[in-house]
Order: C-alpha cells, then structure tokens, then sequence
C-alpha cells in the first residue's frame, strides 16, 4: 500500500510538471498597469530570471527585431567585421522597391565594411544593410542565409520562431515569442559589437570605397527610449538599446535593456497596436510605454534575495550501512537567490523536497541525493540539486548484516522459504498417510494369517 501511495504521488508530480503552464525560473508578479502590447517577457539578467510574462510563448511577427539574429548569424560567419568590404549593388537593392522598407540610405556602388553594414541595419533599422550582409554571408543566396538563422534559432534553444527573411518584412511564415526573442538578445548580447552599437542614439560612418568614399554620412537611431535628444516622454535614461520594429501586420515591437540600481534586465515587447477598433491610427507608442513602464515598476519594487545558503542543511535522510550514524545531511548544491518583492521576505518561498526515503553508504559529499523546488505565491521559480554535506564511509559489519537481513527478510527468500515449508508440511503429510497405510496394511495380513 506505502509503494502504491508513493507511486500516485509520482505519478501526479510528473502531471503537473508536464502539463503546468508555469516554467521554471518564472516568477510573473502583480505588476500596477495593464500593457497594451500583446506579448512581454521582462528578465532580470542578474538572475536569468523571469519577472513578468504575458502571452510570451505566442507567435508574434517580429518585424526588424528579426536584425538582432541577422547580426548574429553575420557576426559569426564573417571573422573581419572592419577589414570585409561589401560593394551595394543595383541589382540586389531594387528587390526592395515596393516593400515599404525602412532603409539606411546607402547608395548603389558603396563600399562599406561588415561593420559599417551592421551599424546601418541596427540603429536606423536598414532593410537595405541587412539585405546585403545576408548576400554576403550566403554567397549570393538569401535563402542559404535564412536557412542559417533557423538553425541558430533552433540551436539557442528557441521552439517557436522561424524565419522566413533576413529584414523582418510580413511574411506568413515569419515568426518567433517574446521568450525565444528573449534567448536570441541574451545571446547576441555576449558577441562582440553587438552592445556597442545597440545603444547607439547617434552615430556616423565614411564608405571605404565608390563614388562617395571618404564622405561623412550620419545614422540615427530608431528607438525613442534611448534617444534623449529629441525631447521625447518616452526617452528613458536608464535604457540600452536594443532593436525596434514595425510592420502593420506585427504592430510596434520593441527588445531593449536597462540598468539601474545595480540590477539589469532586458524586456521584449511585441504587437503593440497601431490603430484603435475603428481604424484610427493610434498616436501613443504601447511599446515604449510599457517598457518603461515595466522598468520603473521592477526597479522600485524587486530586489535579490538569497534563499539558499549551500553552507546550510535544509534536510536529511536515513542513512544505511554508516558506523554510529543514521541520518545524512542535506544541502543546496549552490547557492540560489531570486528576484521579490521588496516588501516580502525569503521565508514566503515554499521548499518542497523530493528526497528518497534512504541512502545506502559509502556517500561522497557533494553527491546528489535529491532535488528541492522553489515556488513562491504558487509559481515555480526554480529546481535545485540536494546534495550530501559530508563523506559518509561504509561500515562492512553494518552492510554485511544488513546484506543478511535484506536477504531474509527479502520478498523473494520469503516466497522460496515459505514453498519450501508448504513442501516440508505436504511431505510430512504424505509421509503420514503412508505410515498409517502401510500400518493398517501389515494389520490385514496379520488378520488373515490368524
């Protein structure tokens, strides 16, 4: 019956895991304002933690956020970013004509390094460089390319994203969510240049080669947040770039980051409206109004606690075949902290530990003996290793009796002891009637004799 119970809590814990729509390393707080974007996903980049999610497992369309995985993919397959030199062509920059494109006004017969290129494509948002960096890197494919961001996609561990283009221009087939944006920033973010140019609000370049060589061009960023000469209410001093975007099909987007307080965190916004139900265009921003908004509210109300001390036990358990000890201590495998809310303490978060009922020495500390999983306000913010808290030697008496005792005291011996007594009891039975037979038989011919 104790097996039976056991086995149903399992069997339960491995429901709920499957099919709980929390994850782990998500804790989504009660934020003080309704978003208007469609998707968002904040994370404390301290942590890797998740503070608030909404609909970040939907697919969205990117528009020219998709830049952020076209650098990537760029970024590592051209090893001289300064020193390569790409020549604009009329041929590859009229496929653009119609499209609606944003563009960083190169010019046909420019010559610009890779660098340049990515500087064009990321600050004011250059369908035209991001064309052009995909030609190259495929070798005169586009489609070769794409087939590269997939795979990058795939590789980071993104589940809902495909590309269809290197620009981010409405394609059926073009998507990602906030949380696959989120792992394709978090890694573009550790490339070289990719910060640098980011939170960029202005900058400027001189073509290396063509009619134009030598001459002075300027770049402008795209994103209000981190653009304070303009005057603008959206412009916040603590944003770091990242990559705008915008297509009437995927509504304004925005991915950016922020630094404040000694706390960093980086938030994908996606499908903030353009236009109200009745079709009139809608002059506030959502994007850069929730960011900032999302920003403000995690500086002034989340912070770092510590939860787990890998210095101390937070459990134990019966230990076997161990020479005047019976119970192992427990302890996280490191330490853990997680972002809360300022106003509640480190004793909120629930431990539930999923230990075995014992462990059977020799034990080596730092050995794995079980896992503990942290929740708070019913959302599972993560799943850490317990571990043993010192090296526990065998006793060869203890496990040479015990051995004895397991033996006897196992299922099977008792099966086989008990047929073996039934078999002794029916032979002695058999034995019985036979005596008695062979009596009552020796009777009957003495009986005749007389």
């Amino acid at each position: 019956m104790k097996k039976m119970r056991q086995f149903l809590s399992v069997a339960v814990l491995i429901v709920l895991v499957v099919f709980s729509p929390v994850k782990a390393n998500a804790a989504t707080f009660n934020i003080d304002f309704d978003p208007s974007c469609a998707a968002i996903e904040l994370v404390n980049l301290d942590t890797d933690t998740v503070v608030y999610q909404k609909n970040a497992d939907a697919r969205r369309e990117p528009a020219s956020t998709t830049k952020i995985m076209t650098f990537i993919v760029a970024s590592e397959h051209i090893k001289d970013l300064e020193g390569t030199k790409i020549t604009i062509t009329k041929e590859l920059m009229d496929t653009l004509l119609g499209t609606g494109s944003s563009m960083s006004n190169i010019k046909i017969g420019d010559e610009l390094t890779a660098l340049q290129l990515m500087n064009c494509m990321l600050v004011p948002s250059g369908n035209d460089a991001a064309l052009f960096l995909a030609d190259y890197v495929g070798k005169g494919n586009v489609d070769a390319f794409v087939d590269m961001m997939n795979a990058k996609a795939k590789e980071l561990g993104c589940t809902g994203t495909h590309f269809s283009n290197p620009h981010g221009l409405h394609d059926e087939n073009h998507y990602t969510t906030a949380h696959d944006l989120y792992l394709i920033t978090k890694y573009a973010m550790t490339l070289p240049h990719f910060t640098e140019i980011t939170s960029q609000a202005r900058t400027s370049y001189k073509p290396v080669g063509g009619p134009e060589a030598g001459m002075l061009r300027n770049l402008s960023t795209t994103n209000l947040l981190i653009d304070k000469n303009t005057g603008s209410q959206y412009y916040y001093q603590y944003a770091r770039g990242i990559k705008t975007g915008h297509t009437d099909e995927s509504g304004y987007c925005l991915v950016s980051s922020a630094t404040a307080e000694g706390y960093s965190y980086l938030c994908v916004a996606l499908g903030a409206p353009s236009v109200d139900a009745s079709g009139n265009q809608i002059k506030t921003r959502g994007e850069l109004v929730d960011t900032k908004k999302l920003y403000q509210w995690a500086f002034k109300n989340l912070e770092l606690k510590n939860i787990l001390n890998s210095e101390e036990s937070i459990g134990e358990v019966k230990l076997k075949d161990a020479w005047n000890k019976d119970r192992l201590l427990l302890v996280a495998e490191k330490d853990y902290s997680a972002m809360l809310p300022m106003n509640v303490s480190a004793s909120s978060v629930i431990v539930t530990k999923n230990i075995p009922d014992s462990v059977t020495a020799p034990v080596k500390k730092g050995q794995v003996i079980g896992t503990a999983t942290l929740s708070y306000a019913n959302q599972q913010l993560t799943t850490v290793n317990l571990v043993a808290a010192e090296s526990i030697e065998r006793s060869e008496l203890l496990h040479s009796a015990n051995t004895v005792k397991a033996i006897f005291t196992s299922p099977w011996f008792i099966a086989i002891a008990a047929i073996i007594v039934l078999l002794v009891v029916i032979y002695i039975i058999l034995a019985l009637i036979y005596n008695r037979k062979r009596k009552n038989l020796r009777r009957v011919k003495k009986y005749r004799k007389m």
